[in-house]
């Protein structure tokens, strides 16, 4: 009795294989790029925070009265415009233009307690690309990193 056909199956059954390991393979490397992504945008909030926080040290007569205390308000846009003023001011904007330029909607706020010169920052950002669920609530998909400092 002769069959044919046989190793064609085989081959058929190897490449179903195959494609769905292929298929995981994708999934894994689509989840990895949106966890890498999310991680580089916490570790930018990171940075910045440190950077307006060592501003402030850099001018802590200042930054003790609360001439660094800023509101959350809307985002900036990323510009190159070099900003005039006091040196909190130039700071500031400087500040809030690093966040719209590295981060997705990013923005940031500022509050010092003049009686303890304890400094809160407080850094916002559009994560939505780092989520799994596409359609989750917008409000999940904004990250907030938040430091406290002594000056």
């Amino acid at each position: 009795m002769k069959q044919s056909g046989f190793t064609l199956l085989e081959i058929l059954v190897a490449m179903l294989v195959l494609a769905i390991g292929l298929l995981g393979l994708a999934g894994l490397t689509t989840s990895s790029m949106r966890n890498n992504l999310s991680a580089s945008h916490r570790t930018q909030a990171t940075w910045m925070a440190y950077d307006i926080v060592d501003r402030m040290r850099a001018n802590r007569a200042s930054a003790v009265t609360g001439a660094y205390a800023t509101a959350m308000g809307t985002a900036a846009n990323c510009s190159a415009a070099v900003p005039t003023g006091t040196v909190p001011v130039q700071d500031i904007a400087a500040w809030k233009n690093q966040l719209a330029c590295a981060l997705p909607s990013g923005n940031g706020s500022i509050a010092v307690d003049v009686n303890t010169k304890v400094a809160t920052v407080l850094i916002q950002w559009d994560d939505s690309r780092g989520l799994v669920d596409s359609g989750s609530s917008a409000n999940q998909a904004v990250k907030t990193f938040k430091m406290e400092t002594q000056l």
